[in-house]
């Protein structure tokens, strides 16, 4: 018997690393996060894909590793920014048809569905309801063109 004066050395391997090394497609029709931008893995939430407005479905909301998928995490502070100045489910509003009940906030079209006193339920745009935030003004005298002909 020969002797191969060699060193082995065995390392467990994470399910989100494994995901990582092999790539493949999500469910969203891109390639992997893990594989092809994020370089740490963060602790993901069932709240993130609740505040999201996401399925709660398992099946739906876990990765190719069989965990929380990651883009939860990379898109969470988006959805929050991007959730701020709408009403809140429940609330009580003024519409231009009239006072309602929140019951849908779709952020990614900045709507909010309003259940009217009346019964009917009606879409509407933050615009419509003067909730709009306001755009920035730009200054003109730093937006001049700094082109000079030689």
């Amino acid at each position: 018997m020969k002797e191969f004066h060699t060193r082995i050395e065995l390392r467990q391997v994470g399910v989100r690393n494994q995901a990582k090394m092999i790539g493949g497609i999500g469910t969203c029709g891109r390639e992997l996060c893990c594989s092809g931008f994020l370089r740490e893995f963060h602790p993901v939430s069932i709240k993130m894909a609740k505040e999201q407005n996401l399925s709660l479905n398992p099946s739906k909301i876990s990765g190719a590793c069989g965990r929380l998928m990651c883009c939860l995490k990379f898109e969470y502070e988006s959805y929050l920014e991007s959730k701020k100045g709408m009403p809140k489910l429940g609330k009580k509003i003024d519409t231009p048809m009239g006072r309602g009940r929140v019951i849908r906030q779709n952020i990614i079209n900045k709507t909010i569905t309003v259940s009217l006193d009346s019964g009917s339920e009606v879409e509407f745009t933050m615009e419509d309801l003067g909730l709009a935030p306001p755009k920035k003004k730009t200054d003109k005298s730093k937006a001049k063109s700094t082109f000079r002909e030689s």
